[in-house]
């Protein structure tokens, strides 16, 4: 199938429709929001739950990425994992999947992610993976805990060309189990994204796959984040299929993961304090998975750099040996 077939709204459509249908059995709250948009809360006066970030996690790969949740012996003590692939790599994690549209106003910060990315094309990247998208209905993804002012709900109809009563925000805060499924849930994506500022041609990625721990939930906002983060730089593993020779693929998997930064070996927490919590003052090389491998399909021959740290895991996780 043609890029150009794939419709990441319309697939998206589908696990939407199931979000409202069955909201009170994924512990979700369906309301009207600001200007008539329509609001799913996933944990900020909801419940949310396992299910609930599981299928927010596909939304957001605008229905082209396949996650299974299933207990592992990977981390004895979490056992919970999540596992993201997609034959679509490019359209489902970077041209739905990654949060890359900056929508804040005064006290309301967002990056938004999920198919309605693909409609407005607000941001550069579009420009390079040459994908756009239509459809009546606007889906956002957004990891927040509250619901956003009638100032980004009209800058986001403008921008899509479509009225606010068919924008759908659906908002997972980071200290939310839904929240917290839906950030770990995006290790493909951040393989994928690293590749790509590596600048490996996006054309010649075929297959992308990864598994990453779910972490216990917190309440405090930069526990939590730091616990999302962790799971995807110290416990998060990635396979990606490419076209390429062995000395290019050898030279992108070196550099791939998250051991290739001066920052790494510290909770992300603790990194995010030293840095008196400026995001933009941490190495950009951090943010990928902890263990990576790549495979030719030109050649067959698979490369591997990188470590699974199970002692960082268990530190940001805070377990505790009796």
């Amino acid at each position: 199938m043609n890029k150009s077939d794939l419709s990441v709204t319309h697939l998206a459509k589908k696990i939407v429709d199931n979000l409202i249908n069955n909201s009170q059995k994924l512990n979700l709250i369906i309301k009207k929001g600001p200007l008539g948009c329509t609001i799913i809360d996933a944990g900020i006066e909801a419940k949310g739950g396992i299910k609930a970030g599981k299928l927010i996690a596909e939304i957001c790969m605008g229905g082209l990425g396949n996650i299974i949740l299933e207990n592992t012996s990977k981390f004895p003590n979490w056992p919970l994992e999540t596992k993201v692939s997609t034959k679509y790599p490019v359209i489902s994690c970077l041209g739905s999947q990654y949060a890359g549209w900056n929508l804040s106003y005064k006290n309301f910060y967002a990056l938004a992610s999920g198919p309605g990315r693909a409609i407005a094309r607000r941001e550069e990247l579009f420009k390079e993976i040459k994908y756009k998208d239509k459809g009546d209905n606007i889906y956002l993804v957004m990891e927040v805990d509250k619901i956003p002012p009638e100032e980004i709900v009209k800058k986001v109809a403008d921008d899509c060309n479509s009225s606010t009563n068919s924008l759908v925000f659906i908002l997972t805060p980071t200290q939310s189990i839904a929240g917290t499924i839906q950030v770990v849930s995006r290790i493909s994506e951040v393989g994928l994204h690293k590749l790509h500022t590596l600048k490996f041609p996006l054309k010649n990625v075929i297959a992308v796959r990864g598994t990453a721990p779910i972490p216990p939930i917190a309440k405090d906002f930069i526990i939590a984040m730091g616990r999302t983060n962790d799971a995807i730089l110290y416990g998060g593993e990635v396979h990606l299929s490419v076209k390429g020779q062995d000395n290019e693929v050898k030279e992108l998997a070196k550099n791939l993961p998250s051991s290739s930064s001066k920052d790494y070996g510290k909770p992300f927490a603790k990194i995010f304090k030293d840095y008196n919590g400026d995001f933009y003052s941490i190495d950009p090389n951090l943010f990928s998975p902890g263990k990576v491998s790549v495979t030719s399909i030109d050649t067959g021959k698979t490369f591997e750099e990188g470590k699974i740290n199970s002692d960082l895991i268990n530190r940001s996780f805070k377990y505790e040996k009796n």
